[in-house]
């Protein structure tokens, strides 16, 4: 009953059935697309017991938590008589709707639309789809290899079925990565994901064949490839469905495309990825021996402004890709430690506050704080009162410095984070992982309730 009258309370200050176009959620946010912004009561919406926080972008974003937001979510779509990302009827015309919908995500979009960071948000939209498989199968790895260094018989068979599904997804990701991303640019899934095995295939080297004096190897351009492959996969086909006859589109068309792109990813694609794929890993080694501690500290404290744009997400490549050449992963655990400063900021504003309501919401956005998902907390918690989420940016970085001068790697790609990522850490470094997250909860804390947070802060809470 509380979920049910959480969601009727929410559609009401969203302007109700009739301003609402579409509901979808992430892990911890209600994505509602709406006609008039203007009629969302933002303000009532933050006040609102059970969310955490508003963020307005192309859509209104209410940050409820991971569990909730899905539960709530299906609750909306109940009552409203929707599926998840279908449009909700409406008394306007179908044109009016279009046409009012486009206009208020046209008017947000612009704010931010510099070429970097929709960029950033393409490659997001394509690993976002991915993220529950790759937190699930990367925590099932970590177990697996923290049994084995437990001393557990990794020959027994519940240990080889358990690694053996733990490696089905990462060993095929380039398959998923390419259908995503030939979709998210307007092309058909099923061929992105044929040129993803292209680059990936390892029946590669029974080809016995150079290209520019190098044999082929399965991988060469690693997840960089497959993006700008599966990217040509749908600029091809799009051109070519231009000048195809429509009786014979479903026959040559994805012929021509693959024979085009599967051709220009042995000769320009892979080798121009490969010179990418080595570029940054060469310029992350560089920065890391050049600035050691202070590269990871200036790393770790910057990582949660880009949190807070969502481009996040667009770092996957780039640990995918340090995963693959050094063998291990060492820039997610620098940046899991922006997410411990902000559980140590959260605690001490919890211990100095007396606002009621400000105290009553930090407990629960904590929890999934200490599991790595730390988007409750800044939307609810340190952004709301500005200073706090500066000093958990610092306080992080502490976090930061100490595992890069410890050297951690970790076999996941993103999507972990906080105490479960100690589950993935490599060479038993388990406990200075831990270390670290001990490191950036204390920093986070001590600069918070140092100089972060003043009780007429939570003026705004009342």
């Amino acid at each position: 009953m509380a979920d049910q009258k959480l969601a009727k309370q929410i559609i009401e200050l969203l302007g109700n059935r009739k301003n609402i176009v579409t509901v979808n959620h992430c892990m911890t946010r209600l994505r509602v697309e709406v006609l008039d912004e203007s009629k969302v009561q933002i303000a009532e919406l933050k006040k609102t017991p059970g969310v955490m926080g508003i963020i307005q972008d192309d859509t209104i974003q209410v940050v409820l938590g991971p569990g909730k937001v899905s539960v709530i979510t299906e609750r909306i779509c109940e009552i409203l008589g929707i599926q998840k990302g279908e449009k909700v009827p409406n008394v306007n015309s179908e044109k009016d709707l279009d046409q009012l919908a486009n206009e208020t995500k046209n008017k947000y979009k612009t704010k931010n639309k510099t070429p970097f960071k929709m960029f950033l948000r393409k490659i997001g939209q394509i690993f976002i789809p991915l993220l529950p498989g790759i937190i699930g199968a990367g925590l099932l790895n970590g177990i697996v290899k923290f049994a084995e260094a437990m001393g557990v018989d990794k020959q027994i068979a519940i240990m080889q079925i358990l690694a053996f599904i733990s490696q089905c997804l990462f060993g095929y990701l380039a398959i998923f990565i390419g259908m995503n991303t030939t979709k998210e640019f307007g092309g058909t899934p099923v061929l992105g994901g044929i040129i993803g095995l292209v680059v990936f295939n390892p029946a590669i080297k029974d080809l016995k064949l150079t290209i520019f004096g190098e044999s082929l190897t399965a991988g060469r351009g690693g997840i960089i490839a497959v993006l700008i492959a599966a990217y040509l996969v749908a600029l091809v086909e799009r051109n070519l469905r231009k000048i195809v006859p429509v009786v014979l589109d479903v026959i040559i068309t994805p012929m021509l495309t693959l024979i085009m792109v599967g051709l220009a990813t042995f000769y320009v694609v892979q080798p121009v990825g490969g010179l990418l794929a080595e570029g940054i890993t060469s310029s992350f080694e560089y920065a890391m021996d050049i600035g050691g501690p202070v590269a990871g500290y200036i790393l770790s404290a910057l990582f949660l402004p880009l949190v807070l744009t969502g481009l996040h997400h667009g770092l996957i490549p780039i640990h995918t890709e340090l995963l693959n050449s050094l063998g291990g992963n060492p820039l997610l655990p620098i940046l899991a430690m922006a997410g411990a400063g902000e559980v140590g900021a959260a605690i001490a504003i919890w211990i100095k506050t007396k606002n009621k309501r400000l105290k009553s919401i930090i407990p629960g956005a904590l929890v999934p704080g200490f599991m790595g998902i730390g988007e409750p907390l800044m939307y609810a918690v340190t952004i709301p009162l500005g200073r706090p989420f500066i000093t958990a940016c610092l306080g992080g970085g502490l976090g930061g410095a100490f595992v890069a001068w410890v050297s951690i790697k970790v076999s996941a790609v993103g999507g972990i984070s906080g105490i479960p990522l100690a589950l993935t850490v490599l060479e038993n470094k388990y406990l200075l992982y831990l270390a670290g997250v001990l490191i950036a909860y204390i920093g986070g804390f001590i600069l918070t309730y140092l100089f972060g947070y003043k009780e007429e802060m939570a003026s705004q809470f009342d």
